[in-house]
């Protein structure tokens, strides 16, 4: 994923959340409706997630240093992983509480959980909310797809090394479906006049950030650990390195992202026993450029010469 697409997508979204929470609380404090509490603060939540994405992307550009010889790539993990916290403590488990406040007071005071006032406001919001996420959620899959191939979406989330997209993409789907939830818990309110309508839509757009939040968690915490290159680049490095005459093939090798674009790579390559050391040493630089030009994200390589023996 280039930055500057996965940063496009990032900025739209920022903007909408920002504009979005903004009306959510006004229309809340009109209306007293739990629904639009739960959103705005799922906008609130988003929007400081998103700003979470921009900074880790300025400090993984800072240079290597001795103290991390490998760069600082791999903040970009790290703050994605904290958007997943965030989304699940500040949306999902506030959306979850506000909840169970709002469906005991409309089962205790059905009138007093009841929206008596700027009935119209909510709606109107909710249904502008939902024009809005839709571009933002359109910028992001435009983005995506420039970037993720032929792989599917399910493929494109579970593989991507870069993590912004998908995660824009999962908070941008989250918000639409939430806007809906919020919308039909808003609406049946309204028809019924029973606030434990209210409630049942918080409730589902808590259970919907929960979800997306684990999922999120669970992609980040693959890539802090470290995921390997992708099968293609896999294949287009081993090609590389078998290609040239100076290597008699490749023993093993092992690959690891330190960041989205920047790949590290350690091969132990067969080399012709009767081979001096400066041909050797000549053999490793050809190789290196060759797995270069394949894979250009290949920017840190090792390679081990040894002598093959057959075994058996």
């Amino acid at each position: 994923m280039s930055a500057g697409g996965g940063t496009k997508a990032i900025v739209a979204a920022l903007l909408a959340n920002v504009g979005i929470a903004i009306t959510k609380f006004i229309a809340w404090a009109l209306s007293g409706s739990s629904s639009m509490l739960a959103e705005a603060i799922h906008s609130v939540a988003d929007s400081g997630n998103q700003v979470l994405l921009l900074f880790g992307g300025r400090r993984a550009q800072r240079e290597a240093t001795p103290l991390h010889p490998f760069g600082f790539g791999r903040e970009r993990y790290i703050y994605a992983f904290i958007v997943s916290i965030v989304l699940f403590s500040v949306g999902g488990l506030f959306a979850l509480y506000e909840a169970y406040h709002k469906f005991h007071e409309a089962t205790t005071s059905p009138d007093k959980g009841a929206i008596t006032s700027w009935q119209w406001l909510p709606v109107t919001v909710l249904v502008i909310a939902i024009i809005l996420e839709s571009f933002s959620f359109r910028t992001a899959i435009v983005e995506s797809n420039a970037v993720r191939g032929k792989a599917s979406w399910k493929e494109f989330i579970r593989r991507a090394k870069a993590p912004e997209l998908p995660v824009i993409l999962l908070e941008d789907l989250g918000a639409l479906v939430g806007l809906i939830f919020a919308l039909f818990g808003v609406c049946m309110t309204l028809i019924t006049g029973n606030g434990v309508w209210d409630a049942v839509g918080t409730m589902m757009i808590g259970l919907l950030l929960v979800v997306i939040a684990v999922v999120l968690a669970i992609e980040t915490k693959s890539l802090l650990l470290g995921e390997s290159a992708t099968d293609e680049h896999v294949k287009a490095i081993a090609s590389a390195i078998e290609s040239g005459p100076e290597v008699e093939r490749l023993i093993h090798m092992r690959t690891m992202h330190l960041g989205p674009e920047e790949l590290l790579v350690a091969a132990k390559i067969a080399v012709k026993h009767d081979k001096t050391a400066d041909d050797v040493a000549r053999g490793i630089d050809a190789t290196e450029r060759r797995i270069r030009e394949a894979v250009p994200i290949a920017k840190l390589i090792y390679i081990e010469p040894d002598i093959y023996h057959q075994k058996g």
